[in-house]
C-alpha cells in the first residue's frame, strides 16, 4: 500500500512539474517576457514555479516602461508596480513605489505638519501660487495671508482671521493655503470642519475625547472651518467651543476661522439654544472671537461651481 502510494506521488509530482515547465515555456514565446527574467540569477527551472507572478510582475513593468505620470497609471495598485526580488532560491513578490510616487511624496511630505478632519483633498493640498486672482474682493485677504507667512516665523503669537463671506468663495482654501506654506518651513496646525468635527467628538465620550481636544487647544495654527453651521446646544457652545477659545487666546496661539456668518449673525446664532435665549453667553464667545482674530470680508463668485 505504502509503495502504492509513494508511485501515485511521484506521478502527481511529475505531472506538476511537467504542467509548470509547459507553461513556463508558453511564457518564454513572448521575447519581451524573456528579456524581462533574463535579470534573475535563479535557474530557470526555479523560476518556472512563479510563472503566473511572473507574468503579472512583467505586465505592470511595461506600464510603468510607457507611463508619463500617476494620472496614466494603469497598475493594480495606483502609484506601484508588483515586482519580484529574488532571495537565495525563492522570488518574492511587493508592490514597490513608482518614481512618480516618489517624487510626490517628497513633495508632499510637509503634509505630515497638518492634521485635518473632514476636509476634502483639494483643500488639504492648496498652494498659494494656485490661488485664483480674478477677484479684486480677494486681494486684501491674500495679502493679509502672505505678510501673515512671512512674520509668523519671528513671531508665533499673531493674531489669526475670521474671514467670512459667500459660500464657495475660496475661505477655506486660502487659509489652508497658508497652512500648507507653513507646514514647508516645518510649522505644524490642524484643520477641522466644524460641524462635522464635533459630531465626532460626541461619539468619542469614554474614548479618546480627552486627547482629541486637547490636542486641538494645544496646535501652535488652528482652522476652525465653518463656525456656525453646527447645531447649536449650551453643551457646544459652553463645554467645548468657550474653553477650546478661551485657552487659545491666554496662550496667545493663531487661531482661524471661517464662516459664512459675519460676527452679528453668529452672535445670534450661538445665543438661541433649546433651553432658550442666552445672549450674554454669546456676546462673551464674540469678544474672544474678536481678541483672537482679525476681521475680514471675502466675497466672490461661487468658485465650486
Amino acid at each position: 500500500m505504502n509503495q502504492i502510494k509513494n508511485g501515485l506521488k511521484k506521478y502527481i509530482k511529475e505531472d506538476i512539474h511537467v504542467s509548470l515547465l509547459t507553461e513556463w515555456n508558453k511564457a518564454l514565446e513572448n521575447k519581451e517576457f524573456q528579456e524581462f527574467v533574463r535579470h534573475f540569477h535563479s535557474s530557470w527551472e526555479i523560476l518556472s514555479k512563479y510563472t503566473s507572478s511572473l507574468e503579472d510582475s512583467f505586465v505592470e513593468f511595461e506600464h510603468c516602461k510607457k507611463c508619463k505620470g500617476l494620472a496614466m497609471c494603469k497598475n493594480r495598485v495606483r502609484g506601484y508596480a508588483y515586482l519580484p526580488k529574488e532571495n537565495h532560491e525563492r522570488l518574492e513578490f511587493n508592490y514597490k513605489a513608482c518614481k512618480y510616487t516618489e517624487k510626490y511624496k517628497k513633495e508632499t511630505k510637509y503634509l505630515e505638519n497638518i492634521e485635518s478632519f473632514d476636509i476634502p483633498k483639494e483643500i488639504k493640498e492648496a498652494k498659494m501660487k494656485d490661488i485664483f486672482l480674478d477677484y479684486e474682493q480677494r486681494f486684501e485677504v491674500i495679502k493679509w495671508l502672505n505678510d501673515f507667512i512671512k512674520d509668523y516665523p519671528k513671531n508665533h503669537n499673531q493674531k489669526g482671521i475670521y474671514l467670512y463671506g459667500n459660500f464657495g468663495c475660496g475661505k477655506t482654501y486660502l487659509i489652508s493655503a497658508a497652512f500648507n506654506e507653513l507646514a514647508k518651513k516645518g510649522y505644524k496646525s490642524a484643520i477641522i470642519f466644524w460641524p462635522e468635527y464635533l459630531r465626532s467628538l460626541k461619539s468619542s465620550f469614554g474614548n479618546d475625547f480627552k486627547e482629541r481636544m486637547e490636542h486641538i487647544k494645544k496646535v501652535p495654527l488652528l482652522l476652525i472651518d465653518d463656525i456656525g453651521a453646527e447645531n447649536t446646544t449650551a453643551w457646544v457652545r459652553d463645554e467645548i467651543f468657550c474653553p477650546l477659545i478661551q485657552y487659545r487666546m491666554q496662550e496667545k496661539l493663531p487661531t482661524f476661522f471661517t464662516s459664512n456668518l459675519d460676527l452679528e449673525a453668529l452672535e445670534q446664532h450661538f445665543s438661541i439654544t433649546k433651553d432658550g435665549v442666552e445672549k450674554l453667553k454669546a456676546r462673551r464667545i464674540i469678544e474672544r472671537i474678536r481678541q483672537l482674530t482679525e476681521l475680514r470680508e471675502m466675497v466672490s463668485k461661487n468658485l465650486r461651481n
